[in-house]
């Protein structure tokens, strides 16, 4: 058992900072880092690029709105062609800067209200996976459960890798609950921890309605500007090696699965057996 543990890392803006990106990098194997739309900026980024490949951690585009009042959680209507573009401006913004650092640019996700849109909406999805394989098609699209992103990617050659959120409620569909529901942040540590036991364990999610949902993760996502994500990130790859796993850079998961190219989301055999932990109050 094989598995990433990803953070979105480089959100901050000129002097203010958002989350403590050093020390998760301490823990962490991917970085999906802010490209300078929804956060981030040029010093950000050279720095947090050379945080990481000091650590030899992956590093990947975290590609959003041109938002960052609203840190790219609110939803902008933008023709497809200009989304494209602002795709591929923040991919190349982030490459290049790796490639000065003697790094290079692994994987890209897509980041708040534009990876919700993109992952409910096929028409939405093939145009922006064309043009991030149009700039680089050995790219490794990190994506939560989306058939329209696994799809398209599909269709495109794209690679992908399933990351799962533990702190984020799913729907039956497979997709998150919007972020505006009650319930959709899972704020308690404990429930966090659960849900990646049960990962590991049956690879399952419950979802909200409480149906338990077959997922085909190979990260885990700790989000960067939570409170107390380094101490949580640092407890889910305990859990890991403590059921017998192994966590490793995203692009070693893709050089070790035989070729793996994109597949749609199917149910998985458990990875190892026996009940969840009781609930500590």
């Amino acid at each position: 058992m094989k598995l990433d543990i990803n953070a979105d890392l480089g959100e901050g803006f000129g002097p203010w900072t958002m989350g403590d990106d050093a020390a998760l990098l301490d823990v962490v194997t991917s970085g999906n880092l802010a490209c300078g739309f929804h956060a981030g900026d040029p010093l950000i980024m050279r720095r947090t690029v050379e945080m990481a490949k000091a650590r030899g951690v992956d590093i990947g585009a975290h590609v959003g709105f041109p938002d960052r009042q609203g840190f790219g959680r609110r939803p902008m209507q933008v023709e497809i062609p200009e989304l494209a573009a602002m795709v591929v401006y923040q991919l190349g913004a982030l490459a290049g800067i790796a490639r000065a650092a003697g790094a290079r640019m692994t994987h890209m996700s897509f980041h708040g209200a534009l990876g919700n849109m993109v992952a409910a909406d096929r028409a939405l999805a093939f145009p922006l996976l064309e043009a991030v394989a149009a700039f680089d098609a050995s790219l490794t699209i990190l994506t939560s459960s989306s058939v329209a992103i696994e799809g398209a990617a599909a269709e495109l050659g794209l690679g992908t890798a399933i990351s799962f959120l533990a702190d984020r409620a799913y729907g039956d569909d497979g997709l998150l609950v919007p972020r505006r529901l009650p319930g959709a942040v899972i704020h308690d540590r404990q429930a966090v921890l659960e849900r990646i036991l049960r990962l590991l364990r049956e690879g399952c999610v419950i979802t909200a309605s409480g149906t338990r949902l077959p997922t085909q993760a190979r990260s885990i996502l700790v989000h960067g500007d939570t409170l107390g994500a380094v101490d949580l990130a640092r407890a889910i790859r305990a859990a890991i090696v403590a059921e017998g796993g192994q966590v490793v850079p995203l692009s070693r998961l893709d050089a070790e699965a035989d070729g793996h190219k994109s597949t749609l989301s199917r149910q998985t055999e458990t990875v190892l057996a026996g009940p969840l932990p009781p609930r500590v109050a």
